[in-house]
């Protein structure tokens, strides 16, 4: 694994640009790049993410029992600095984010030790947050 990534680029639906647009903006932060009236970019902690208008679907999110709780699939999110997760989850706490799974900690004291933390955007896009207290074990068996 090289130790300078490349971003990566996602473009995921959004039934409510506006309320999509502010969420990613006010909520998590990010930088509003490009937009039309049918699209936004966002830097994305570093990243190109882009909000494209869809109508809403009405099928129903799949989930995956992970650790006994109900795993959105798909997801998609960043792995954050250790010190910067637990900020972040308080930052989004404050700022009235519903948790589909309140930030926790996997493999206490193993191999790959993680902070976790899911949500959904206005869209019901899920979103995971992570950190890994030892980040060389991104990728650890």
């Amino acid at each position: 694994m090289s130790s300078d990534l490349s971003p990566f680029h996602i473009a995921i639906p959004v039934h409510n640009l506006e309320e999509c647009r502010s969420f990613y903006r006010d909520i998590l932060n990010c930088e509003e790049g490009r937009s039309s009236d049918h699209w936004v970019d966002f830097n994305f902690f570093g990243h190109q993410l882009v909000i494209h208008y869809k109508e809403k679907s009405a099928e129903e999110p799949h989930t995956n029992s992970v650790d006994g709780k109900s795993v959105p699939v798909p997801h998609y999110g960043v792995v954050l600095p250790w010190n910067v997760f637990q900020e972040f989850s308080e930052s989004l706490s404050h700022k009235g984010v519903e948790f589909i799974i309140e930030p926790y900690i996997r493999f206490e004291g193993q191999v790959g030790e993680q902070a976790t933390m899911f949500f959904k955007d206005p869209a019901g896009n899920a979103l995971e947050f992570k950190a890994f207290k030892d980040r060389s074990q991104l990728f650890a068996k």
